[in-house]
């Protein structure tokens, strides 16, 4: 499994670019990736979204960064020893779809499947398997990654927003939601929640 986290230049994998992509290998879970790129030629910012993951334009225009070609290659490099490829994360079909179109535009003969592993979905099963109660907003699920990783008895994600940050998170979530055990040394003084311990 690949915990994966990306930052982008907005919403839309045809308008926006793919600014960084932070990923942890699951079943070896030191083994880290990160890069940051330049915004692609002809792709456009939201001030929103560099706000949130803390990026100025100048970054994101710096001539000297890499290409957006070059992280994705990088990327396949360090994915290619994983055997189960399967992509995993909070909200993970969001980065699905933005590296698949970056994929398919570049000519890279790889493609993240559809089916996900999610925190949400993670969560929401924990949730009502202990009789606990589902925050709803407008009739709705309102499991957020930071309401995640408080269940699991994490820190909210810090701000901006960082890659590498919130796929190690997520892939700390993933491990006590599953496992009720840490995956990361960087959060072992955060204890699992006794709901969680299997």
């Amino acid at each position: 499994m690949i915990v994966v986290d990306i930052e982008t230049s907005g919403t839309d994998p045809y308008k926006h670019s793919i600014l960084s992509i932070g990923a942890v290998d699951f079943s070896n879970a030191e083994r880290f990736f990160y890069q940051e790129c330049k915004i692609e030629e002809g792709k456009i910012f939201e001030e929103e979204a560099l706000k949130i993951n803390g990026f100025s334009e100048k970054q994101i225009k710096d001539p000297n960064k890499k290409d957006l070609e070059s992280i994705l290659k990088d990327f396949i490099i360090w994915i290619e020893p994983i055997k189960d490829r399967t992509i995993a994360g909070h909200n993970v079909t969001f980065d699905a779809r933005f590296l698949n179109t970056a994929f398919k535009r570049y000519g890279i003969d790889f493609t993240f499947g559809y089916r996900v592993v999610d925190t949400h979905s993670l969560t929401y099963a924990s949730l009502i398997s202990k009789s606990k109660e589902v925050p709803l907003k407008n009739g709705r699920t309102d499991i957020t990654s930071d309401y995640v990783f408080n269940y699991v008895g994490l820190p909210e994600e810090t701000k901006p927003h960082n890659a590498l940050n919130g796929a190690k998170m997520e892939a700390e979530a993933i491990s006590r939601l599953v496992y009720g055990k840490g995956l990361l040394e960087s959060y072992k003084n955060y204890n699992v929640p006794e709901y969680l311990i299997k």
